[in-house]
């Protein structure tokens, strides 16, 4: 298996993702917790160097870009990385934003850290996950944090289960195909915890990221406003039920203090 790119892929990544109820969600549920969990590395008023680790769009970046940060963006598809730029350099800001067509793991080299990396839905496409989050780590300062979000294999065999596809558990059928924005391999969180270990981090907080959206049958979904889907997102989003269920899983990390 080799890494996964989106070249060719951005429109329909952006329809498919980014303007559905289900991007909203996630959306709503990283920004809020990133709002409540900057204090741990932030003083008042201060703008922090940070980088969004396969950026895709962009969309994390602009809400970053909003609150004043100063922001480099690290994305392998040219596609991606030039939406991302045409979008957020037509904003104000009042840092320029710097931008790199590199893979993640290519960063470490480069000698720069961060006070905040941000990778969102980006190990779940890699060959090699385990290794991507200890490049994470070189690229985090010790005083900084790791904003990391990855495609939840628990809520995949969960919504499985639900559809009674015994067959496809059997036969551990979980991977999308190669046209499929199904992640190519989806991660199970007790080996995402030991990777994060042994890449020296410790997870701080946790939200799960549609705890129950993606469990609805469609005429349910239909009957409710993306409001209240939202509203109720939030509310159960850390609830000790339910955000395990998530169909991403977001974790605050921080290097491990000896």
């Amino acid at each position: 298996m080799t890494d996964r790119y989106f070249d060719q892929m951005g429109a329909h990544f952006a329809r498919k993702i980014y303007t559905s109820p289900k991007g909203s969600i996630r959306l709503a549920v990283l920004t809020r917790d990133l709002q409540e969990w900057l204090p741990d590395i932030q003083q008042p008023e201060q703008s922090l160097r940070i980088l969004d680790a396969g950026a895709g769009l962009g969309h994390i970046s602009e809400w970053l870009l909003a609150q004043g940060h100063r922001l480099t963006l690290c994305e392998p598809s040219i596609e991606m990385l030039e939406a991302a730029r045409a979008h957020l350099d037509a904003l104000p800001s009042a840092y320029p934003v710097e931008y790199l067509q590199l893979p993640l793991q290519a960063l470490p080299a480069r000698g720069e850290q961060y006070d905040l990396v941000i990778c969102h839905a980006v190990l779940e496409w890699l060959a090699d996950p385990a290794a991507a989050l200890k490049a994470l780590q070189q690229l985090c300062l010790p005083s900084g944090a790791l904003s990391l979000a990855f495609y939840n294999r628990d809520a995949l065999v969960y919504k499985n289960l639900i559809k009674g596809q015994f067959r496809k558990l059997e036969k551990n059928q979980l991977a999308g195909s190669k046209r499929s924005l199904t992640p190519q391999q989806p991660l199970d969180p007790r080996e995402v915890q030991q990777w994060i270990n042994q890449a020296g981090l410790t997870t701080h907080k946790l939200s799960g990221i549609r705890v129950f959206y993606d469990y609805m049958p469609v005429e349910f979904q239909a009957q409710a406003t993306e409001a209240q889907i939202i509203e109720a997102e939030l509310q159960y989003s850390r609830h000790p039920a339910y955000a395990a269920l998530g169909r991403y899983l977001h974790h605050w990390l921080r290097p491990t203090q000896d």
